[in-house]
């Protein structure tokens, strides 16, 4: 696609000419012989119409006899004729490139992500859009510059010369933003948010995103813990050679499970200090992260609230202290609230896998679930039933 400078109009729209002063170019549409054989061959009837209508207006602005030669001619540049032209010349030439919406795969996120925390509570939701937007921004970092960069405002199309682009923040965008990478196949959308100003929302589309997330959402975790609730990366501080001969056979018998299944539930139970929270730990630095899982460190309340994203192809979660979330339901303790079954659905795997989306992102979506407890005493007896918990082992050598 070529580009070309217009400056026609821009008098009559102040944003354009603060467009222009930020580096943006009027785009203009070029006459493709390819779409012009393409109307001549499926639009016959069209094509002349409007041909003939643009050629009777121009002949009635040449032909009025009330008016000298010199002015008729200056008619041919009014106003009213030449949005018939231009009316005319945007049918006969292709829409500038825009997303294709049949792509499958599509990636949101507003921008920036604010919320107002509490000392009490952090909202699982702000934790999860901020982990979203971080994922979307290293795709784009990953992609790197853009091979078309284009705006729709006001009626009219700008693009940005490729060679003057350094970060998406520096961009103006008071309009629709489409930027284009041939090679992945990948289509960026930048809309400013109506409500809130400084609010904008990106979007990717692509026939498959899937490898894009996977490598940038590689050796990300996240804790959901009320207000300490944070992303980044997990820290083991033991590996998993310094932990007893048993336990490192267990170890192997869970990291072939991890490659062979696609959903695990794994439960281990022992005393304080017997090292279990430093295992999972050691288990999700070592084995899960090299073959690239997310981390989601659930505490009492994250449990009761928190749903695998879908287009994360790969999750473990981390729940320690099992025991005191999936209470025993006839217990008094574990009356007025639902962690029990919110826990036994995510080992089911029926919170998500249940109802399979369009996308069909979540039927490939793998799950590993790392749980801790001091005693299984205290547990439900259907998170012990078979086929919910698939390798259990107790430790029981002081290790902390």
């Amino acid at each position: 696609m070529n580009f070309d400078r217009d400056g026609q109009g821009m008098s009559k729209n102040p944003q354009a000419k603060g467009l222009l002063g930020a580096g943006w170019r009027p785009l203009s549409r070029n006459l493709d012989m390819g779409h012009l054989g393409h109307l001549l061959l499926n639009d016959t009837a069209e094509l002349a119409q409007k041909a003939l209508d643009v050629a009777s207006d121009m002949a009635n602005a040449l032909g009025r006899s009330e008016y000298a030669w010199w002015a008729n001619a200056l008619n041919l540049f009014s106003e009213g004729m030449r949005y018939e032209v231009d009316e005319f010349w945007n049918y006969i030439t292709p829409d500038p490139l825009s997303p294709d919406y049949r792509y499958k795969d599509t990636l949101w996120s507003e921008r920036p992500i604010t919320q107002s925390v509490s000392r009490n509570c952090i909202p699982i939701d702000f934790v999860l859009n901020r982990l979203r937007e971080i994922i979307i921004m290293r795709i784009l970092a990953i992609l790197g510059r853009p091979d078309m960069i284009t705006q729709y405002y006001m009626d009219r199309h700008f693009y940005y010369p490729n060679s003057r682009f350094t970060t998406w923040e520096r961009l103006e965008v008071p309009g629709v933003v489409y930027a284009f990478w041939e090679a992945h196949e990948v289509w960026l959308t930048i809309q400013p948010s109506n409500e809130n100003r400084g609010k904008q929302f990106y979007n990717l589309i692509a026939q498959d995103l899937a490898p894009l997330i996977n490598k940038a959402s590689y050796n990300l975790a996240v804790m959901l813990s009320g207000y300490q609730s944070r992303i980044g990366q997990i820290s083991s501080q033991y590996a998993i050679r310094t932990f007893p001969e048993s336990v490192r056979v267990f170890t192997d018998t869970v990291q072939q499970a991890i490659l062979e299944q696609q959903h695990l539930a794994v439960l281990v139970h022992g005393e304080p200090g017997t090292g279990k929270t430093a295992w999972t730990q050691a288990v999700a630095q070592e084995i899960l992260l090299p073959l690239g899982y997310v981390i989601f460190i659930l505490d009492h309340d994250a449990v009761e609230n928190f749903v695998p994203p879908t287009y994360l192809e790969r999750i473990c979660l981390i729940i320690n202290e099992a025991d005191n979330l999936a209470q025993n339901r006839a217990s008094e303790a574990a009356q007025g609230n639902n962690k029990t079954e919110h826990i036994l659905s995510l080992l089911d795997g029926t919170l998500y896998q249940s109802v399979i989306d369009e996308a069909g992102i979540q039927a490939h979506q793998k799950l590993v679930i790392l749980m801790t407890c001091n005693t299984t005493e205290r547990l439900d007896p259907a998170v012990l039933r078979k086929g919910r918990v698939d390798l259990m082992a107790e430790f029981i050598h002081r290790f902390v």
